[in-house]
């Protein structure tokens, strides 16, 4: 889940090329965030992590004072992270949420549940685990004013969840701003928020509606489960990937709070998956997006002529596919998670067994 996928504008792109600007300059106090659940990562400016607290319905910004590296010279190959996080954290077991790569130096970062405590460690470019210390660091927070009611609740088929689980599914940082997917109260809820850094308040989101060709209806409350920022013909957008599975794509200028902004489905990528991850990449002077999904692998999907598709507006029946197309990388089989490290290559966390999983530096395809 989840931008992993940072891009800067041409100022944020100043300040990392300048002197970095200190944890205070960007609203950022010392103390102890009090973070009850580690969910979605992003990096933005000068070392900062954003962190989604699902629970508290909160985003933590959080100064690392990771400044220093060269991405290019990281090769990753940790096996058993999951065991090796468990063993640092001092715990019987360890799930890894998700990832995030430092951009200035290379270093990973994994949010984690520790016998339901929130982590974060970071992996650095000798494959040496430390844990992220949440008791005195540099921080600041915005809390979502709708996010659902944290109970459970029970679906069709008497199926048990908790929305508020959902309330932040995906982030990313761009132009000076944190969007965020997940889910709001209410009916239609699936929503997308763009909140300014440093953060002020947070505004209600603008729920979005797309046309899931796989289920042949126009929907209001399917949640995103993975997006990523993109320039489409000149235009700031997010291409976004739901469950069973349309890729959509949705002009930033469309979010406005309290209102609804309607998708264009590009793609329909099959039926029964859940797309987990997504980057976005050059190679050979094209853009690609790489998406790791639950039940169909990892997917390079091309962005050409992504401007002018006019989006899928018929059913597309028996687990078929339509609109941009792709292909499945057989390499990356097993590939949960991901995040660009450079121009060439990406991290990843690999389901290597039932019960263990591996931390790689793979070449883009």
């Amino acid at each position: 889940m989840r931008v992993h996928r940072v891009l800067f504008c041409a100022t944020v792109c100043a300040l990392l090329s300048g002197a970095a600007a200190s944890a205070v300059e960007w609203g950022l106090k010392e103390g102890a965030p009090g973070v009850q659940s580690a969910g979605p990562l992003a990096f933005g400016p000068d070392g900062i992590l954003f962190v989604g607290d699902t629970k508290s319905a909160t985003i933590f910004a959080i100064g690392t004072g990771d400044t220093k590296g060269d991405p290019a010279k990281v090769n990753l190959n940790v096996t058993g992270l999951n065991a090796k996080v468990a063993e640092l954290l001092k715990a019987g077991s360890a799930t890894i949420n998700d990832l995030a790569v430092n951009p200035i130096s290379g270093n990973v970062y994994l949010s984690v549940t520790a016998e339901s405590k929130p982590a974060l460690v970071r992996v650095e470019a000798d494959g040496k685990l430390s844990q992220v210390s949440l008791a005195k660091v540099p921080f600041q927070k915005v809390t979502l004013p709708n996010a659902p009611e944290d109970k459970e609740v029970v679906g069709r088929n008497g199926q048990k969840s908790n929305p508020r689980d959902e309330a932040i599914t995906d982030l990313a940082y761009v132009d000076g701003k944190v969007f965020i997917s997940g889910k709001a109260s209410g009916q239609a809820s699936s929503n997308v928020r763009e909140i300014p850094f440093p953060f002020n308040e947070a505004n209600v989101g603008s729920n979005v509606e797309i046309y899931h060709a796989a289920h042949g209806k126009t929907e209001d409350a399917a949640t995103i489960r993975t997006f990523i920022p993109l320039n489409i013909n000149g235009e700031p957008s997010l291409l976004a990937g739901f469950t069973c599975t349309p890729l959509v794509k949705f002009p930033v200028s469309s979010f406005k709070p309290g209102e609804k902004s309607k998708g264009t489905t590009v793609a329909e990528l099959g039926n029964r998956n859940r797309p987990l991850d997504m980057i976005v990449y050059k190679k050979d002077g094209k853009d690609f997006l790489l998406m790791s999904n639950s039940a169909r692998g990892v997917m390079k999907i091309s962005t050409e002529n992504i401007a002018t598709n006019p989006g899928l507006t018929t059913p597309v029946t028996g687990g078929g596919v339509a609109g941009q197309t792709y292909e499945t990388i057989k390499e990356l089989d097993g590939v949960i998670q991901l995040d660009r490290l450079n121009n060439d290559h990406a991290v990843v966390v690999v389901q290597s067994s039932p019960t263990s999983q591996d931390l790689r530096t793979v070449v883009l395809p």
